[in-house]
């Protein structure tokens, strides 16, 4: 484990206002593919260069340890070719359902010469296609803003990055997990932003060059942009996919809380205090996870908004159970609450105002309002990259693996240990 995170957890097989095509976020610009990359001359070295502003290794670094890099593969396992079957599909590595998450899979007349699905997601998946800068990026004169200019995604931005890993983590007009997707066999979707980034291989050094060329990220912030960005896409994808139907039912129940069905029938896990007002036992109801943690982080960076945040997150859940138009109209209310905090991702925060956020995110666990396996999970995941920001998570680690255990096992989630396993480190705290 890099950094302490347990990404093991979450990982599968497999300008806040975001687009969601993905064309709008890395451009439209040839990609070149891998090989353009990939040569002793450029960044495939096979040791770091001690004497350049980057390693010059990174194409060795993403095809041994980044699991991107084995996108693509992961279509030619058996479970995805079962998966295939049960869809319908000929094959799982020609099929746009699966590529667009699982390859750079930009459109024919963006692929260069050396471009190939085969190679998975790919340094200009993330950084762009460069055909603009692939000969300027590397001379003495051109600087990072240069390359931007010409094309190049700006991953160092909390928002960007956000905006660019959520389309394939959490879904996009063109790519998403549906439920059927998942009944056929796919793993369920679950992302945090911070420990996503820490717990791939960093093919970067953040050293007084890199600050100087490209500014410093607190983690704090990122994971920020992380849970503002997830919860903005995904009440888009919901008003969007109830607006248009999805293929094969309406409503599109990869919305939902999964594990609100999917839990033995004698472990009752509803709440009136984990429920919006008006949600009967029994019901459907929403996915709020990203929301429920932005109420916790509003308590102390916002407390004047909370109820204003609570108020609509309940009014979306409740349009849940309605029809597409009320669906899409409290939808709205959510994301011009989210839209007018994204000046957070850009404030400096202090020490104490990052623990007060995780003491308060502990609290709302302990009291049994992160009840349902979604928002446990993104609890565990914040409060354990907030201690690793705050340089406590050794004193915590006692307290932080018995919260780990509650959430370790999706089928074997208990609300009530969860409950007890905050209510234990909120005594450590």
């Amino acid at each position: 484990m890099i950094r302490g995170v347990r990404i093991g957890l979450i990982c599968s097989l497999f300008a806040l206002q975001m687009p969601s095509d993905a064309s709008e976020v890395t451009g439209d610009d040839i990609h070149l593919g891998v090989a353009s990359c990939a040569t002793g001359v450029c960044h495939g070295k096979l040791t770091p260069q001690k004497d350049k502003n980057v390693a010059l290794n990174e194409y060795r670094m993403w095809s041994a340890d980044d699991r991107h890099a084995r996108a693509y593969q992961t279509l030619l396992a058996p479970e995805s070719k079962a998966i295939a079957d049960k869809l319908g599909i000929a094959s799982a590595q020609t099929s746009d359902l699966c590529l667009n998450c699982h390859t750079d899979n930009v459109n024919q007349s963006q692929r260069g010469a050396k471009f190939q699905l085969s190679d998975g997601i790919a340094c200009e998946a993330c950084h762009g296609g460069g055909a603009r800068w692939i000969e300027t990026h590397a001379e003495t004169t051109a600087t990072h803003a240069d390359n931007l200019t010409k094309g190049m995604y700006a991953t160092e931005k909390p928002a960007a990055r956000a905006k660019l890993c959520i389309g394939c983590h959490l879904g996009a007009d063109d790519r998403f997990a549906t439920h059927r997707l998942m009944g056929a066999g796919h793993p369920r979707l679950s992302f945090e932003l911070d420990a996503f980034s820490t717990n791939q291989p960093a093919h970067y050094t953040v050293d007084e060059d890199y600050l100087r060329r490209k500014g410093h990220i607190a983690g704090f912030n990122l994971w920020l942009a992380g849970q503002l960005a997830s919860a903005q896409r995904f009440v888009e994808l919901a008003s969007g996919h109830w607006l248009r139907g999805t293929e094969t039912m309406y409503p599109e129940l990869a919305f939902y809380d999964c594990h609100a069905c999917h839990h033995p029938m004698d472990d009752a896990r509803w709440s009136r205090r984990g429920a919006a007002a008006g949600i009967a036992p029994g019901s459907l109801r929403l996915q709020t996870d990203h929301l429920v943690i932005l109420q916790a982080t509003s308590e102390i960076l916002d407390p004047g908004a909370v109820a204003a945040l609570a108020s609509a997150t309940n009014g979306f859940v409740r349009a849940g159970q309605r029809n597409d138009a009320a669906v899409g109209e409290a939808a709205a209310t959510v994301e011009k609450w989210l839209v007018a905090r994204t000046d957070w991702i850009a404030r400096t925060f202090t020490k104490t105002q990052v623990a007060d956020v995780r003491r308060s995110l502990v609290r709302y666990a302990a009291e049994g309002r992160m009840g349902d396996f979604a928002a446990a999970e993104q609890t565990f995941l914040g409060v354990e990259s907030l201690s690793l920001y705050l340089g406590d998570a050794d004193r915590l680690r006692a307290a932080l693996d018995v919260l780990f255990k509650s959430v370790e096992d999706a089928a074997g989630f208990a609300p009530s240990k969860f409950a007890a396993a905050a209510k234990n480190l909120q005594g450590v705290l």
